[in-house]
């Protein structure tokens, strides 16, 4: 029995019976465009939330502390030399550890530091006391005091 294609438009493509799957439906792709450009927005909306936080927790450019130096390495301590910006007149509390050659912390310490009325920047030294031969000091992050 031979096909006839009388039905079939001019132009459009002839596909057997059963072999390639449903058709779809023209226009069709429209919920997924919809589906995809909503999930883009849940996306978006949650990175930015994310970096807010992120941002409140550890990016306040009013409290900046940076190492000058860390001198005086023995077997158990290392003194760590300082610098934290704060707004003027301010405190601030910084988080200062000690990393012995192979990576580990060997020491963890908060140390307030007070500016003196007009002054932005304070620099100080500390003594950290440590659990092995510290390798490093350093400053990870300073805050405003609680």
């Amino acid at each position: 029995m031979t096909e006839t294609h009388a039905t079939i438009p001019p132009g459009a493509p002839v596909f057997p019976a059963g072999r390639y799957g449903r058709r779809r439906a023209p226009g069709g792709g429209r919920p997924r465009k919809l589906l995809a450009a909503l999930a883009l927005v849940v996306l978006l909306a949650a990175l930015t939330l994310i970096s807010v936080r992120l941002y409140q927790q550890y990016g306040d450019p009013e409290y900046d502390g940076q190492v000058i130096t860390y001198t005086d390495i023995t077997d158990n301590q290392v003194v760590v030399t300082f610098r934290v910006t704060v707004p003027p007149g301010g405190s601030a509390v910084c988080v200062l550890r000690a990393r012995d050659l192979a990576g580990a912390e060997v020491a963890r310490e908060e140390v307030t530091v007070t500016a003196e009325p007009g002054d932005r920047h304070v620099t100080t030294q500390h003594r950290l006391a440590t659990s092995a031969k510290p390798f490093i000091g350093e400053v990870l992050r300073c805050r405003p005091p609680a």
